[in-house]
């Protein structure tokens, strides 16, 4: 790491830390040339994830989209918000860990309707039918139907 005082490449590690929120690491750093310290900060590079939504625009990935529709979803249904963010963070985490940098609404959604089954049937229901954008009656219920054939 070069020193922000003198420009020399050699320093060594006095001390470290993981910040506050978990994210990155604090490391207090002494120059081997002119022994003065400094701080630096290492975190984890993520690349940023497309979005390529059902009209063919594209925008950057915002979790909080995921975490307010499946809130939603569980509107007047008993739900510890701390399960949909651990469902968030795991879809979030699935996509960076792929390879892709892209990601369809239609994957996510998919995604979504897989963990919200086990949890809540209702939710599951409400997420689809906002999800498949159900047109009539008729589509609710083969959506219920076929919800019903897989139990």
């Amino acid at each position: 790491m070069k020193c922000p005082f003198c420009g020399d490449q050699e320093s060594k590690v006095v001390d470290s830390r993981h910040s506050d929120d978990g994210q990155s690491i604090r490391r207090r750093r002494e120059c081997m040339g002119c022994q003065r310290r400094f701080t630096t900060y290492e975190i984890v590079e993520s690349l940023p994830i497309i979005v390529v939504k059902r009209n063919g625009s594209r925008q950057s990935f915002d979790r909080n989209k995921i975490l307010n529709s499946m809130i939603r979803a569980f509107d007047k249904r008993k739900v510890d918000v701390s399960e949909l963010d651990r469902i968030t963070l795991e879809i979030e985490q699935t996509i960076q860990n792929s390879l892709e940098r892209e990601i369809t609404t239609d994957k996510i959604g998919e995604m979504v309707m897989e963990r919200l089954k086990p949890i809540d049937e209702v939710a599951y229901i409400r997420f689809a039918s906002i999800y498949h954008r159900f047109q009539d009656a008729g589509s609710f219920m083969r959506e219920i139907s076929k919800f019903l054939e897989e139990k």
